[in-house]
């Protein structure tokens, strides 16, 4: 899976105009957009150990279906959302999934029992469907592959200062907004957070384009060199191996990278969902005590490191051409790191090691998506990239819901973090195995190239 290790040179004039004016307005829209919903989502992490366990008397292990069963509905409808994406446009998809999820995370305001709160996180997985594969691809219709990694770094930065920002914000919410309406502080703060993707859902209707040839805001020349370059690729993707999108689920390299991005997934969402859970524990463990405002700032410690790792790694291999142990050698990092944090004496420690975790996990996910567009284009690439991050989002499910069993089984968060740990290394390996095989093939393909010349 390894990629030519060129740098990217300069560009022509209308090139280098047409991608920085389609990177300023389109970027920092869609990752506005992966910011509001990654809070949404996860909103539930914060609210958990700040009230709502104890109001509707969660057990771990219910705490950890409620996080985790938005992805079963998240699942169902991934790969039909997408294609629906493709067919109807990113504007009007990525406008209605975005209203439909601001209206699900609104109520939970109200909610009242564990029953009503699995049901409302399985309808915010429904409504969320198909938008982080939906704006992934957006992209790629808009970016040609070698200026397309920074895009998805800039859009996949939004993911850690979500958590950077997000975490204290919803401190704040929940501590100052506690009877503001009648409601606790963590409904005030679902309700403050539910209401932006209402309103940035109508705003992307009329600010989005679909597509190069239809923007308006690009010269004619802009317009026509992407729209070669995009093509030029796709011609390229056909003579490589193109996959169709009636064989993604007979493709073996889909299954492996379906597999590896599970380990991701995985990762990442236990660290999500049981980081305000562990720092909330550091009063127990290392007689700490911190305010609700206070426990916000120290989970967002770790991914203030995560963010400036994304950006520095994206950037060098910006420069220095992309491999796949781009990818790899971060996520065994990550995987290596998530137990040795169980075993650290201080809460500075724990976060320090958490934050390496953090680090190796944001590392190799906005690089990730660089894989399936090698030899996955058109209807096979929305298909093709709604199944992998369908398969990985299972992980997404079990990480919290099995985290959970296994602390109310074992009595701590050990064993199922060593679990984390496990599953990351062994996306490494899948990452790696995936290279050696790649740079077989090529090796292959150009003696055959050279004897057929000869």
């Amino acid at each position: 899976m390894s990629t030519p290790t060129s740098t990217p040179g300069l560009v022509p004039g209308d090139g280098s105009t047409a991608l920085r004016k389609a990177a300023l307005r389109l970027i920092p829209f869609v990752a506005v957009m992966f910011f509001i919903n990654y809070l949404d989502r996860t909103a539930i992490s914060f609210a958990g150990p700040n009230g709502m366990n104890d109001d509707l008397a969660l057990t771990a292990a219910q705490y950890g279906f409620a996080a985790g069963i938005f992805f079963v509905g998240y699942i169902v409808l991934e790969i039909p959302s997408n294609l629906a994406l493709h067919r109807f446009g990113a504007r009007k998809w990525l406008a209605r999934i975005m209203v439909s999820w601001g209206i699900v995370a609104v109520l939970f305001t109200w909610v009242q029992s564990d029953t009503q709160l699995y049901w409302l996180r399985f309808l915010l997985g429904v409504t969320e469907a198909g938008f982080f594969p939906g704006a992934i691809l957006f992209l790629t219709m808009w970016f040609p592959r070698e200026y397309r990694r920074r895009a998805l770094a800039g859009f996949y930065l939004a993911q850690p200062l979500t958590t950077v920002i997000g975490a204290p914000l919803a401190g704040f919410l929940m501590q100052s907004g506690h009877g503001v309406f009648g409601l606790e502080g963590w409904r005030f703060m679902f309700l403050c957070v539910g209401i932006p993707a209402i309103v940035l859902g109508v705003a992307c209707w009329f600010y989005l384009t679909d597509r190069p040839e239809d923007a308006r805001w690009l010269t004619a020349d802009e317009r026509a060199w992407m729209r070669r370059e995009l093509d030029a690729e796709a011609g390229e993707n056909q003579q490589r191996g193109h996959v169709s999108a009636r064989r993604i689920l007979r493709e073996g390299r889909v299954w492996a990278l379906a597999v590896a991005y599970f380990g991701l997934i995985y990762g990442l969402y236990s660290l999500a969902f049981f980081l305000p859970t562990i720092i909330g524990g550091f009063q127990e463990r290392f007689g700490t005590t911190f305010s609700v405002f206070e426990k916000g700032l120290v989970t967002a410690v770790p991914y203030v490191p995560a963010a400036l790792a994304l950006f520095l790694w994206s950037r060098h291999i910006y420069r220095n051409g992309f491999k796949s142990w781009h990818i790899a050698l971060p996520t065994l990092l990550a995987g290596l790191s998530v137990p040795v944090a169980l075993y650290m004496n201080s809460p500075y420690l724990t976060i320090l090691v958490i934050a390496v975790t953090a680090c190796g996990i944001f590392m190799a996910l906005p690089n990730f998506w660089s894989l399936p567009a090698q030899f996955l284009t058109g209807a096979a690439a929305a298909a093709g990239i709604a199944f992998i991050n369908t398969f990985g989002n299972i992980g997404g499910f079990s990480a919290p819901y099995v985290t959970g069993w296994l602390t109310d089984l074992t009595g701590d968060e050990k064993l199922g973090l060593w679990l984390t740990g496990g599953l990351l290394v062994l996306s490494a390996g899948i990452l790696l195995v995936l290279s050696r095989r790649s740079r077989a093939t090529d090796a292959s393909e150009r003696v055959a190239t050279q004897t057929s010349a000869a």
